[in-house]
């Protein structure tokens, strides 16, 4: 899931008519201070990371002065939330609360559906609100479906909700949910969605999660996604390859999850036979250093930085490149995007052992070309748990015998 960091968030909703508290984001205790004296009343300090219950953490601070603000800044700074550190702090005006509201819109994949949450209490989890009896009304709808105002009254009547907020709480409704249709997104949520003396809604709380395979249409939001499938910070190398796909993204696919130690780069398409292939890897013994897929037809171009970063890792000292069966992806565009980056690596068997394990379109033209290179070339006669332990053997042949744990995702 891409995630947005809450100020990046709450700007796509304000840009869209839905209101927000005044705020800033910054680095420094000093520069917390000074938005506090901008902002000219108490105001709320956040950690900037893209996790959930950060009040439960001590992550969320109120701060009644512009140096209160300072210390709260200088205290979250640093730490490390969520396993994520924290770089920057959010630093917004306290809205004045007269009661709390919970709004959400969520994609549900399996029902191809998607799902508007209201809750006549907001500033708790969802779970705990979904535990008690007519907390959560929801209403379904088709991707492609219209939210109009009055629907969405309806809805949060049945959520319990009455009175003159009603219009308003339709309105806003409808306005995220176009925002959710533009933005292609997975999950928005506003919790809590503040209502103040005066009848005014602002959003206090948000979250904007994106579809990772639709960021290309959103180039702008794709710079400030801070957190993948990993649900941690993606590391350097996993953000060179955000950046390939960014870069070239109408032809094919790659994913990349690097993994703590091992010394096997993995190379593999093909969704559950890519998972088989891991889990074989590691019931022969082998010690994966990274997950990285790739599919959909990709340039030599995108295969060849793929393969660049797989094998950058440190303590790499080994390639196993496989796929049940290519149908959409070249052999022969596999082949030569893997051995261009071998040979800039300088790293070519049998000083570094290579297994190839494929089959499909072009297949006679890439196994010549991996062939040509020294690869240990494997068709579709061998299982994909006889590949990987082959790749395993061929590293014990060359390293000796493995040791240690093997590395899991």
């Amino acid at each position: 899931m891409a995630r947005l960091l809450e100020h990046d968030a709450k700007a796509i909703l304000a840009a869209r008519g839905i209101p927000v508290p005044r705020g800033q984001a910054v680095s420094s205790p000093e520069e917390a201070r000074r938005a506090a004296v901008a902002l000219g009343r108490p105001v709320v300090v956040k950690a900037l990371v893209p996790v959930g219950k950060r009040g439960k953490s001590g992550a969320v601070r109120l701060a009644a002065d512009p140096e209160a603000a300072g210390e709260a800044a200088a205290a979250l700074l640093g730490r490390e939330v969520g396993g994520f550190p924290v770089e920057r702090v959010l630093v917004e005006e306290a809205v004045p609360v007269a009661g709390e509201r919970y709004l959400a819109i969520v994609l549900d994949a399996d029902g191809r559906t998607v799902r508007v949450l209201a809750g006549r209490e907001g500033g708790i989890e969802v779970e705990e609100l979904a535990r008690r009896e007519g907390g959560i009304a929801s209403l379904e709808l088709a991707p492609c479906e219209g939210l109009m105002p009055f629907h969405a009254r309806q809805l949060w009547r049945s959520a319990g909700v009455r009175g003159p907020a009603l219009p308003r709480l339709g309105q806003l409704t409808a306005a995220l949910h176009r925002t959710f249709i533009e933005l292609e997104a997975e999950l928005l949520e506003i919790n809590p969605l503040a209502e103040t003396a005066a009848g005014e809604l602002v959003a206090t709380g948000a979250v904007v999660a994106l579809d990772e395979a639709a960021l290309f249409r959103q180039p702008e939001l794709a710079e400030r996604v801070v957190s993948g499938p990993a649900w941690r910070p993606p590391t350097a190398l996993e953000r060179q390859v955000a950046a390939i796909n960014a870069a070239e993204p109408y032809r094919g696919s790659a994913r990349y999850l690097e993994l703590e130690g091992g010394d096997i780069a993995f190379l593999c398409g093909g969704g559950g036979a890519s998972l088989l292939l891991f889990d074989a890897l590691l019931r022969a013994g082998g010690r994966p250093a990274n997950y990285a897929e790739i599919g959909g037809n990709p340039t030599e171009m995108k295969v060849a930085a793929l393969a660049r970063v797989v094998l950058s890792k440190p303590g790499v000292r080994g390639l196993f490149v496989a796929h049940n069966l290519t149908n959409n992806t070249q052999v022969d565009v596999l082949a030569r995007g893997v051995v261009q980056a071998l040979c800039e690596a300088g790293r070519l068997p049998p000083d570094f052992p290579v297994v190839a394990r494929e089959t499909g379109v072009n297949e006679a033209e890439g196994r010549a070309i991996f062939e040509a290179a020294g690869v240990r070339w494997l068709g579709e006669e061998v299982t994909l748990s006889e590949a990987a332990r082959i790749m395993v053997q061929a590293m014990r042949e060359r390293y000796g015998e493995s040791d240690g744990d093997p590395a899991r995702p």
